[in-house]
This record gives structure tokens, sequence and C-alpha cells, in this order.
């Protein structure tokens, strides 16, 4: 998958590591491998390492590989490379004032953005995807058909907390028991992990948008995804919603036909066959206003 920016720069993208799981994943032995580690016991035992002090060690090592800019964070030292990992952004480094008709990217990511077909499907590689299937709802998942799926990829260089993206009310959470696959691209074309994968969402009533699915996606040494207020309530843009624990993961949104509209460049990147790299924040669609 190619990865670039709104200003046009091209980053580099996984190839090797694409081309690695490529093999794994045509391999039958490799890939029993990769299911036996898909498992959730095996994500919570790698937590208990990661969580421990000897692995703070790693931190410099791996943020200067990833090319993280310290500077965005606490200063401060860590107990754990999972403390790291955890780790809490300064105070104006992300900017969700965007005027009332944006919805905005509710964490760091790579973005793509797919049109939901009137039957409730959409294809992301050669995986075909209903609403229903991500969220076990029928009701809930008519209320999407012919709206908009937006697909924010978190890789172990971004920062893992993550935000509502309007305001408005939302519901209690929902969690989903699952697998814990990589969620990396390449591998929608062996299984579709996003309606396999343990997740967590909730919906997002707001008056300008419409109704909003907001759904966290563990992954591979992701076996915890921590949301903060699982109870139904009233939530503000930009108030913080909750954070994923080491490894990629993923946040989806789901948009209703007619209330918002995904922004024009995500959606022909994603054409072409590129995710956009986008900060917490920044605009992925605006409202639809019915003069």
């Amino acid at each position: 998958m190619k990865i670039c920016d709104r200003n046009g720069n091209v980053f580099t993208s996984e190839d090797s590591t694409e081309s690695l799981l490529i093999s794994i994943y045509n391999s039958t032995i490799a890939r029993a491998c990769i299911n036996i580690l898909s498992a959730p016991f095996i994500s919570k035992a790698g937590g208990i390492i990661l969580n421990s002090k000897f692995t703070a060690a790693a931190v410099p090592f791996y943020a200067e590989k990833k090319g993280i800019d310290m500077f965005d964070y606490e200063d401060r030292e860590y107990t754990s490379f999972n403390d790291f990992f955890t780790r809490k952004i300064k105070p104006g480094r992300r900017i969700t004032d965007r005027g009332a008709d944006a919805l905005v990217c509710p964490s760091d990511g790579k973005v793509s953005a797919y049109t939901i077909a009137e039957g409730d499907m959409f294809v992301i590689k050669n995986s075909v995807y209903t609403v229903y299937s991500l969220l076990r709802d029928r009701k809930l998942a008519r209320r999407f058909s012919g709206g908009t799926a937006l697909i924010i990829r978190l890789t172990p260089d971004d920062y893992h907390h993550y935000i509502y993206p309007a305001s408005g009310v939302k519901s209690h959470d929902r969690r989903i028991k699952g697998r814990l696959n990589t969620v990396r691209p390449v591998v929608n074309k062996f299984l579709p992990v996003l309606k396999e994968n343990t997740r967590e969402y909730c919906l997002l009533r707001t008056p300008q948008f419409g109704d909003i699915v907001q759904m966290e996606v563990g992954a591979m040494m992701v076996g915890k995804i921590t949301n903060r207020s699982p109870e139904a309530a009233k939530v503000v843009r930009g108030e913080e919603k909750g954070y994923f624990e080491f490894g990629g993961s993923t946040i989806v949104l789901l948009l209703e036909k007619g209330k918002a509209q995904a922004c024009s460049d995500l959606l022909e990147n994603t054409r072409r066959g590129w995710e956009t790299k986008l900060k917490m924040g920044d605009v992925i669609a605006r409202a639809i206003t019915h003069e």
C-alpha cells in the first residue's frame, strides 16, 4: 500500500514486510503458525513482557528507528516499553477546532475511504465486507447503506490515543470478541481482518453529521483496547475516547448517506490504491447541508 500526505509527499511503504506477509499467507504451514499467533492469549502474554521494566531500555532505539518526533510528547522517563507506547502528547500539538461543519480524524493514522453500496457492502483489497458483518446488528447496519466507511490504520510510530471526531451523545460501548490478526492492508487479500478481529464500537448521535459509528479494532500484539467512558454520555469533539496498547491497530468510522461527505482527496487516493497520512484533528469529512 502506498502512503502520501495532503502536501504530495510520498512515504516509504511497507513493501518488504508486505512481501513477507504474502509469502506467509500463501503457505499453509506458515498460515497455521500465524493463526496461533493471532490468538488473544498470545497478545496478552506479549503485553506482560512489554509492561516489564526491562523493556524500557529499548525506547530510545525504537523512537529513533521509527522516526518519532519526541518533541510532541511529554518529557519524562518511561518505566516500560508499553508505558512509552501509550505516552501522552503535549497540549496544543494536535488541532481539533476546524469549524462546526468539520468531522475530524479521531487519531493519527493512514486513512482510506470507501463508499458503502446500497446493500451495505464495501470491498477492501479482495475482502468483501458488509456493515452487518462489522456491527453484528442488522437494524443498525441498514442505517449506513449508501454511506461511507473511513478506515484509519495506526502503525507503531503513530500516537495511539484517540478522540471523538464530533460532539454529540454516545451510546454504551459494545464489544465483539475475535482474534488479533495483523491489520496491514495486504492481509485483506487473504482474510477479512476487520470482521474477524476483536473490536469495540459505539453509536455517536450528532446534530451536524447524523449518526456515526466509531469502532476500535484490535490487532496482533494489541490485546487491550481501553475506552475511558464505556457508558452512554454526552461528549465533545476532541475529547479523548481511549487508547490502544502496543502494536498496529485500526479505527473505523461509518457515516450515513446524505449527512456527511468524506473529503474528495481521501476517496480519490483510496481509488488509486493509496492511503493518506493524517494527524488527529485533520478534517476527514464535512457536514452536508440541505438548503
